[in-house]
């Protein structure tokens, strides 16, 4: 997808969330083992790469979402991750989406320059239940970020994230069920909770996606397909649009990016009611919505 950007690859699990994690499971099917972590070839560089004419191909405005197969804060990677920094460092102009399962360690991995953050990069937290999400936001809020989020998925477990709202500090919570093997079952309940939270204090909430087994007044829903999930989530209405968040991108200068020559994403048909659109990176255009 190119709104991902894996510098390394391969995680070790250390939470309930882990159990089922999408990535063990991709890569058992290539043969491959989940917990062994490397550093990507082709892929470290993505956000420095240009096209024919010289351009960058992640253009100024972008969202790219980090360590989607991995964390960006997982100690296996402490070797590369002043490297990442330095790329992330040369482009103050797109915003760099962190995800991590450890933030206990992130204080002791910025850099040196980090002052109280840098405008491009929105740190988020990944809360999958109520044990998680009061061990690590705290942790969050204590944190020295510009934009602070969280990301409960997948949700396995009511949460209430009500006493850290006052904070003001949390920008957006995404919420998305669970898939692939041993998909546990996320509640409607537990969703709408978190939103009706997130829409008292004005932030913003993606419902991304319903996860394989959903269930709704009592019955247990088998939804297979990730379009589907993602279209139920869509249609459930439970996605809430609250404060706008502002990213003060520059060039390297340090001359601000106005809004008028920031990407600005399109969408196809099937995009239309898709949980992810809110904060997506628009349509590839692979071709899929004509087929």
């Amino acid at each position: 997808m190119h709104d991902i950007w894996n510098p390394w690859h391969g995680c070790k699990k250390c939470s309930e969330g882990c159990q089922n994690c999408y990535m063990y499971f991709l890569d058992e099917q290539r043969g491959k083992s989940g917990a062994d972590v490397y550093r990507t070839k082709a892929g470290f560089r993505y956000p420095l790469s240009r096209d024919r004419q010289g351009r960058y191909k992640i253009k100024s405005g972008e969202q790219l979402r980090v360590c989607m197969t991995s964390d960006f804060f997982l100690p296996e990677a402490d070797a590369w991750r002043e490297e990442a920094w330095d790329i992330i460092r040369q482009r103050p102009d797109v915003v760099f989406f962190l995800l991590t399962k450890r933030p206990e360690r992130v204080r002791g991995c910025l850099p040196a320059d980090w002052g109280d953050g840098w405008e491009n990069v929105f740190f988020n937290v990944s809360c999958e239940n109520q044990r998680r999400a009061d061990e690590r936001i705290p942790l969050l809020l204590e944190l020295p970020f510009k934009h602070k989020g969280i990301m409960c998925a997948p949700l396995i477990g009511e949460i209430s994230i009500r006493q850290y709202l006052p904070s003001g500090q949390l920008e957006q919570v995404l919420c998305d069920g669970e898939n692939y093997a041993g998909a546990r079952p996320c509640h409607y309940e537990w969703v709408k909770r978190l939103r009706d939270e997130c829409a008292a204090y004005g932030v913003t909430f993606v419902f991304c996606g319903t996860g394989r087994r959903f269930v709704k007044d009592g019955r247990l829903y088998r939804i297979e397909s990730s379009e589907l999930q993602s279209q139920q989530a869509y249609k459930s209405g439970l996605s809430y649009q609250g404060k706008p968040i502002h990213f003060k991108l520059t060039n390297l200068l340090g001359m601000p990016v106005s809004e008028e020559r920031r990407y600005k994403p399109t969408f196809g048909e099937k995009c239309q009611t898709c949980g992810m659109k809110p904060i997506c990176n628009g349509c590839t255009r692979c071709g899929k919505c004509q087929t």
